[in-house]
C-alpha cells in the first residue's frame, strides 16, 4: 500500500515541496485556535475571540482565489512569498497590539487572513511537473488530502504546546514565522521558480467561467456544511458524555477516519471517469453520516463519517484539474479551498440553532442532510461535469517543463 506514496516521495523535490507547503500552511491551520487563546489571554471575551477568528476566516476565503489568480498570472515566487510576509507581519501587529484598539486588531487579523498565500493550490499545480506519470499525480492528490488531515490534527496540538512553553503571544509569533520559512522553502525550489501557468484567456470571471467547476464547487459547499456542523453537534454530545476530553476524541476520530480512507484510496489506481467516482464517494459519505444520529458509540461513528472525506477531496482535486479553464489552475484549486471553508462556516452557524432546538441528535442530522444535498447537486449537474475543459494542470505542466518535452502529453480532456 505504501509503495505508491514512497515512489512519489522519492521523486526529486517532492518531499521538499510537500513538507514546505504543510509547514507554510501551519499559520492558517492554527489561526482560529491561536486567535481564541490569545484573545482570552488578553482578557477578551469568547464573543470577541470568535468574532476575530471569523474575520480571519472570511478574509482568508476572499483572499485565496484572488491570490491564486495572481499566481497564475505572475508566477509563484512573486506572489507566495510577499503574501506570506505580509500575513505574518499583520499577525505580528495583532500579537503586539492585542485587542486595544479594537479596530486595529480587526484590521490586522483581516490582513493576515487576506494575504495567506495559496500554497495549497500552488502545490497541486506543481505536482505534474515533478512527477512523471498521470497516475502518480492522482496519488499525490490523495497524499495531499491525507497530509491535510494530519496537519489539522497536529496543528492545534502545536498551538497548545507553544502556549504552555511560551505564551499565547509567543505561539502567534512563532507559528507565523515558521510559516514564512515553509513558504520560502517552496518558492525558492526549482519547480516553483520554473513553473508558469498556461496562456490564459482574459476574463473577469477567471476560473469561475467553467460550468463544470461551478457544479463541483456547489457540491462541495454542502460537504463543507456537513463537516462544519459535525464540529458543533459534537459539543453537546461531549458535554453529556465526559466533557472536553470526549470532544477531543470525537474530532480526532473524524480526522483518523479521513486519514485511513485517504491512505487506502490513494494506494490503488482507479478506472473510469472521476466525476462518476465522486458521485459514489459523496453518496457513501452521506450514508456514513446517517449513523451519527444514533449517537451511542459516537466516537466510532465519527471515525466512520470521516472515512470517505479524504477520498472525496482527492477525487475533487482531479476534477478541478479537468475543468479548470486554461491558465487558471491555481485560482481554480483556491476556489475549492474557499468554497469548502465557507461551507464549513455555514455549517457551524446552521448547526448552532438546530442543536439549541433539538439537542445533539438533531445536530448530527445536519451533516446527513447536507451530504444528501451535495449528492443531489452532483446528480443534477452530471451532464455539465461530463464535459471537461481543455488545458488542465497536467497539460500545462507538460508544456512548461522542458525536461518533459520528450514525454507523451496528455490533456485534461483525454482522461478516462
Amino acid at each position: 500500500m505504501a509503495a505508491g506514496y514512497l515512489e512519489i516521495l522519492r521523486a526529486k523535490h517532492a518531499a521538499r515541496l510537500l513538507t514546505g507547503t504543510l509547514v507554510g500552511r501551519l499559520p492558517n491551520a492554527t489561526a482560529a485556535i491561536a486567535i481564541v487563546l490569545f484573545v482570552r489571554a488578553e482578557g477578551g471575551t469568547y464573543s470577541l475571540a470568535g468574532a476575530l477568528a471569523a474575520v480571519y476566516g472570511v478574509a482568508n476565503a476572499v483572499g485565496q482565489p484572488l491570490l491564486g489568480r495572481l499566481v497564475d498570472v505572475h508566477g509563484q515566487p512573486r506572489v507566495q512569498l510577499p503574501a506570506a510576509l505580509v500575513s505574518a507581519l499583520a499577525m505580528a501587529v495583532f500579537a503586539f497590539v492585542g485587542t486595544d484598539p479594537l479596530p486595529l486588531a480587526h484590521a490586522a487579523v483581516a490582513a493576515a487572513g487576506l494575504f495567506t498565500p495559496p500554497l495549497e493550490g500552488g502545490l497541486r499545480a506543481l505536482w505534474p511537473g515533478v512527477l512523471r506519470r498521470e497516475e502518480q499525480v492522482h496519488t499525490a492528490y490523495a497524499m495531499d488530502a491525507v497530509a491535510q488531515e494530519v496537519m489539522f490534527t497536529v496543528g492545534p496540538l502545536l498551538v497548545t504546546l507553544c502556549v504552555s512553553v511560551w505564551s499565547a503571544q509567543g505561539a502567534l509569533l512563532a507559528l507565523n514565522a515558521v510559516g514564512v520559512l515553509g513558504a520560502l522553502s517552496v518558492v525558492v525550489s526549482p519547480p516553483s521558480r520554473a513553473w508558469r501557468s498556461a496562456p490564459r484567456e482574459a476574463h473577469w470571471l477567471g476560473a469561475l467561467r467553467s460550468p463544470g467547476l461551478l457544479a463541483l464547487l456547489g457540491a462541495f459547499l454542502f460537504v463543507g456544511v456537513a463537516l462544519g456542523s459535525i464540529t458543533v453537534a459534537s459539543v453537546p454530545y461531549a458535554d453529556d458524555h465526559g466533557g472536553d476530553a470526549v470532544y477531543g476524541w470525537l474530532m480526532a476520530a473524524l480526522g483518523l477516519g479521513a486519514l485511513v480512507g485517504g491512505v487506502v484510496y490513494g494506494a490503488r489506481r482507479w478506472a473510469g471517469a472521476p466525476e462518476r467516482r465522486l458521485r459514489v464517494l459523496v453518496a457513501l459519505l452521506a450514508v456514513c453520516y446517517l449513523p451519527l444520529t444514533l449517537m451511542p458509540g459516537a466516537v466510532a461513528l465519527t471515525a466512520l463519517a470521516g472515512v470517505f472525506l479524504a477520498p472525496a477531496i482527492a477525487c475533487a482535486f482531479v476534477i478541478v484539474d479537468r475543468h479548470a479553464p486554461r491558465g487558471t489552475v491555481t485560482e481554480a484549486f483556491s476556489w475549492l479551498v474557499t468554497t469548502f471553508t465557507v461551507g464549513a462556516s455555514v455549517g457551524t452557524g446552521l448547526a448552532g440553532p438546530v442543536v439549541e432546538a433539538g439537542g445533539a441528535q438533531w445536530g448530527f442530522a445536519v451533516p446527513a442532510v447536507a451530504g444528501g444535498v451535495s449528492l443531489v447537486v452532483l446528480l443534477a449537474t452530471g451532464r455539465v461535469l461530463a464535459v471537461p475543459a481543455r488545458g488542465g494542470v497536467v497539460a500545462a505542466s507538460s508544456e512548461n517543463d522542458p525536461n518533459r518535452a520528450a514525454e507523451p502529453r496528455f490533456s485534461s480532456g483525454d482522461r478516462a
